[in-house]
């Protein structure tokens, strides 16, 4: 699951640090580059509503097998874009299955773990985000500079097809949730969006469209506007990226020890320091790489403990379904974040955002609103699981029970 995240992010974040590079080659703005990155969440979002209706009715492995090989069809006709819409309708396609992939990846990892370990192995898991950022991001970034900006798009869909060949031949079938849903059908139907369901999605919503008001104009900023060289924007991505993968395996282990909402609170903290710091405060000139790892380190603070909520937030029969609406909520506030970015900002001559600081107070706020909903979300999970608890423990003991249990 590590490697699927690892392809899966990778096609993501790739494209945002290579977006200088293929606008300058395809005569695209620089303002438009959010739209570009928008356009794969978009495209994930509709597919994480569709995926919703249906994902928990197939085998979870055939179904990430399926999903994989989309998203390395995407992949590589990103390389093969020759402008402005035959990139974005690339991504489209990379984000239709992209998505899903993320939700049955992590649908997987619920199923598997234990509730008591799952913050440390979600924070394993996540830490692939991290070793793109330490490996993928930096060796794409030389790839393209000595070679060409589609070097990098071909080159992660043959890692994805890779990574395809061991889901398809090393996993094994995954159908227990079936079997699950089918223990359950002659009970009530539980309505997979309830009001504990809302308040997770929301607290997704409100992470997502802070994070990619700025992430998609992130590159572009350190370079024209704090004048980082090119050559070196791989060492950025190297040591955010080692700081981020130190980073999800600590906080994984001490959100199973302290609970969600303290270190989502703490990374918010951080976001919106860094926020503050890098982009509206900057009198004195800003010290790029301090800066860039703050703000990757504030994500990996937070999307742990999030994640970890979220795997508790549905019964297992639903999982799948429950993360792939997830990922719709995740992917569309991304994409309305990239494009509402591109509204606020205009790009100068030389290439410099305009504008930045007031993009960057309005993802602050909305970032200090997340400690809150994830306190509102994890208060519920738990009695919710204390009152099951303590139903298991006054049932009479069954042969059935047994045999589930």
């Amino acid at each position: 699951m590590g490697a699927v995240q690892f392809v899966n992010i990778l096609d993501f974040v790739i494209v945002m640090p290579l977006g200088p590079d293929f606008a300058a080659a395809l005569g695209i703005s620089t303002s438009h580059i959010g739209v570009i990155g928008g356009s794969y969440t978009a495209s994930a979002a509709v597919a994480g509503v569709v995926g919703s209706l249906f994902l928990d009715r197939f085998d979870r492995r055939a179904a990430l097998g399926v999903a994989m090989l989309g998203l390395m069809l995407g992949t590589a006709a990103g390389g093969l874009a020759t402008g402005l819409w035959s990139l974005l309708g690339a991504r489209l396609l990379a984000g239709a299955f992209g998505g899903p992939a993320t939700s049955i990846a992590l649908a997987m990892i619920a199923d598997t773990v234990p509730l008591e370990r799952r913050g440390k192995a979600m924070g394993a898991v996540m830490g692939a985000f991290a070793a793109a950022s330490v490996l993928g991001v930096p060796a794409g970034l030389e790839l393209a500079r000595l070679v060409s900006w589609r070097a990098p798009f071909f080159a992660v869909a043959a890692l994805s097809l890779l990574v395809t060949s061991g889901v398809l031949l090393r996993l094994p079938p995954m159908v227990g949730h079936r079997a699950r849903a089918a223990e359950q059908s002659s009970k009530p139907r539980v309505p997979l969006l309830d009001s504990l369901t809302l308040r997770s999605l929301a607290g997704t919503a409100l992470t997502a469209l802070g994070v990619f008001a700025i992430v998609p104009n992130l590159s572009t900023y350190v370079q024209h506007n704090l004048g980082y060289p090119r050559e070196h924007l791989g060492i950025l991505y190297m040591v955010g990226g080692v700081a981020s993968f130190i980073a999800t395996r600590l906080v994984g282990t001490l959100v199973d020890r302290y609970g969600a909402t303290l270190l989502v609170s703490i990374g918010t903290t951080i976001f919106a320091g860094t926020c503050l710091w890098g982009f509206v405060w900057t009198g004195a000139p800003v010290p790029v790489l301090p800066f860039f790892v703050l703000f990757m380190l504030s994500g990996s603070v937070r999307n742990v403990p999030l994640q970890t909520l979220a795997s508790r937030v549905p019964r297992q029969e639903q999982r799948a379904r429950f993360m792939s609406a997830q990922s719709a909520t995740q992917h569309m506030a991304s994409a309305a974040g990239a494009s509402l970015s591109s509204l606020f900002l205009t790009a100068a001559p030389d290439g410099r955002l305009i504008d930045m600081n007031r993009l960057a107070l309005a993802a602050a706020g909305v970032a200090l609103l997340v400690p809150w909903v994830a306190r509102s979300v994890e208060r519920r999970v738990r009695a919710r699981e204390r009152s099951a608890a303590e139903a298991a423990a006054s049932a009479p003991a069954t042969p059935a029970r047994a045999a589930a249990n």
